[in-house]
């Protein structure tokens, strides 16, 4: 897993290259209350954004991925299990692949930023869990960029 900070949107190839990683927020406290931020999270590609919420910690979204279309995850209340992954083709994907995991919570800041190319699964790790999903595309573009796999395909939701 490495930390981005920051990417050159401007050059192609770079983004078949990209991997999914996070960008490091952090948190102030003082007497006049809490200050959460990820300053680093540069949202000039952001074209919509929308919630999920989880009110238990057995419902799991997965796969959900895109060819095209990346996108930004922060935890805004609970934690979340977020598990990503390649997959080597679009129409039957490999069995065996192995996603990334990352835990995010609501006092870490981090957001998690993915790539085209991925599929992600989500899982709250805490009832009543809420987390912002930041997309590059419309919902049009999105639903044209859409696919979707068996959500028991690459992990045991049971064990996470």
């Amino acid at each position: 897993m490495e930390t981005l900070l920051q990417f050159n949107t401007q050059d192609k190839n770079q983004f078949m290259n990209e991997k999914p990683g996070l960008i490091v927020g952090g948190n102030h406290v003082d007497h006049r209350g809490a200050l959460s931020f990820a300053n680093d999270f540069h949202m000039d590609e952001v074209k919509r954004f929308y919630t999920i919420g989880h009110p238990d910690t057995a419902t799991v979204r997965a796969w959900q991925g895109h060819k095209k279309e990346k996108k930004w995850f922060y935890v805004v209340s609970g934690s979340f299990h977020i598990l990503v992954v390649k997959p080597d083709d679009w129409k039957t994907p490999s069995l065996d692949l192995d996603p990334d995991k990352f835990l995010l919570n609501e006092q870490s800041s981090e957001v998690l930023y993915v790539p085209a190319g991925y599929a992600t699964g989500l899982k709250a790790a805490e009832i009543n869990s809420k987390i912002i999903v930041f997309s590059d595309f419309t919902v049009e573009q999105s639903s044209n960029d859409n696919y979707r796999f068996d959500p028991e395909l690459w992990c045991d939701w049971n064990k996470i």
